[in-house]
């Protein structure tokens, strides 16, 4: 550790050196622009140096870390286990708790329907005893004769039975009701059992997982300082790769690396993959190398934006989009409509800069743009240009790998209309090129 606090000094050290903050003269010559480029460029390559040191230096660490991974896939491994096992238990435990309120209901019931039994053999002896007395009355009076006693013998008969039949029903009733509570007082055992297994399962998850932390808590701190560092060395490294954008200005061709650095930089703005926004490009303009053939200083009358450009939609957004910039509306190319066989102009043209937006659509844009930059949009800077392209193409959803396909025909066509699928393989296939060619300038 000592060895890398004296690397990390002397390399700060040297960056202070070569970012100018030493005292200078104040009557020195301001350097020339490609002086200036070739400083900066000597500081990059210094700084990308010791990044490759420190990334070295961070593998030493991480590969303490990876003798664990085993032990930590194991404890991934029985967490899952341990997840799903609590799950499962939840849902038995759901399901428990359905069948003892089902259980109560019933028995519920069944103590309402007991309570009504009662009630009909209380008023079925009510009944009894009124015959007993109006019979003995009868008797006493000798006022009974055969048919009248045979009735009351029947009524008797009738009320009897009746009350055979309640006790019956209570007697079952009642049996049921007993069964009906031991299933619960099983039930709610059941229950118990499932939430103490429940509690378990919890306990020996969190114990998995302190486990883990543990295992990586002795290598984290170490490799978190080695990160930081890297970080704020690319930090340092980006920040001169942008100094050497602005030096080489928007009408000069950037390299591969300079495209790279761009749409990184909108990536990590919009959500979308660097090497998919590359490959929409390429597809548009291959990087702003070709942003239109029309509307060009010499170009003749028919190729004017006057006469390739939607007069209605697009003329109106473009004249203010170049009043605002400053450049001349007669000479700021723009791209040309197709023909057909016959020479026949089909459709509009008008698509400006590396990412072909036509003037109307850009002006949904430039109000975000210009609150990410602070500055005006401008459809012709190839920043700007990413910048807008991966706004668009986030909310049509390539912020997610799987949604690239389709949002690349929607940048196309406004559609995902398959029989343009063409276009959306080929943005696909070129993405995937980049991201190869991005992996080896990171390694």
């Amino acid at each position: 550790m000592a060895g890398f606090i004296k690397k990390f000094l002397a390399a700060t050290l040297a960056l202070f050196l070569l970012s100018g903050f030493l005292i200078c003269d104040p009557a020195a010559a301001e350097p020339s622009v490609q002086e200036q480029q070739a400083e900066l460029e000597r500081q990059l390559k210094e700084i990308e140096a010791q990044i490759a040191q420190y990334q070295q230096e961070l593998k030493g660490v991480q590969g303490e870390k990876n003798t664990l991974q085993n032990k930590i896939n194991q404890l991934k491994n029985q967490q899952s286990t341990l997840n799903l096992q609590v799950r499962s238990t939840s849902l038995q435990i759901d399901a428990l708790s359905g069948k003892i309120s089902e259980t109560e209901n019933t028995i519920g019931q069944n103590e309402i329907k007991m309570e009504q039994i009662r009630e009909q053999i209380g008023q079925t002896i009510r009944a009894i005893d009124e015959r007993d007395k109006d019979y003995f009355v009868l008797m006493l009076l000798g006022q009974s004769n055969l048919s009248e006693i045979l009735a009351q013998v029947e009524d008797y008969y009738q009320l009897s039975e009746s009350l055979k039949s309640f006790l019956e029903e209570l007697t079952r009733v009642n049996q049921e009701l007993d069964r009906q509570q031991e299933v619960l007082a099983g039930q709610k055992d059941d229950a118990k059992d499932m939430l103490a297994i429940q509690n378990l399962q919890r306990q020996q998850l969190s114990e998995s997982v302190n486990q883990q932390n543990s295992l990586l808590s002795e290598t984290k701190g170490r490799e978190s300082n080695y990160q930081n560092i890297i970080r704020d060395t690319q930090k340092q490294a980006q920040e001169i790769r942008q100094r050497l954008y602005q030096l080489i200005g928007v009408p000069t061709q950037i390299t591969f690396g300079q495209a790279v650095d761009i749409a990184q930089g909108v990536s990590a703005q919009t959500g979308v993959r660097a090497a998919f926004l590359l490959a929409v490009l390429t597809q548009e303009s291959n990087l702003g190398k070709n942003v239109g053939t029309c509307n060009r200083a010499g170009d003749p009358p028919s190729k004017s934006y006057k006469v390739v450009m939607n007069p209605k939609r697009d003329q109106p957004a473009f004249l203010q989009i170049t009043s605002e910039l400053g450049l001349d509306p007669d000479t700021t190319p723009i791209s040309c409509p197709m023909h057909d066989s016959k020479g026949n102009q089909v459709g509009w043209g008008g698509a400006m800069g590396p990412a072909q937006f036509i003037p109307s659509t850009w002006m949904g844009y430039k109000t975000r743009i210009e609150a990410i930059t602070g500055r005006t949009a401008n459809p012709w800077d190839i920043r700007d240009a990413f910048l807008a392209a991966g706004i668009k193409l986030a909310n049509d959803g390539a912020t997610k790998q799987s949604g690239e396909w389709a949002a690349a025909m929607i940048y196309f066509s406004g559609s995902t209309n398959v029989k343009y699928r063409f276009y959306g393989d080929n943005v696909v296939a070129q993405a995937n090129k980049y991201q190869a060619d991005i992996d080896t300038l990171n390694q």
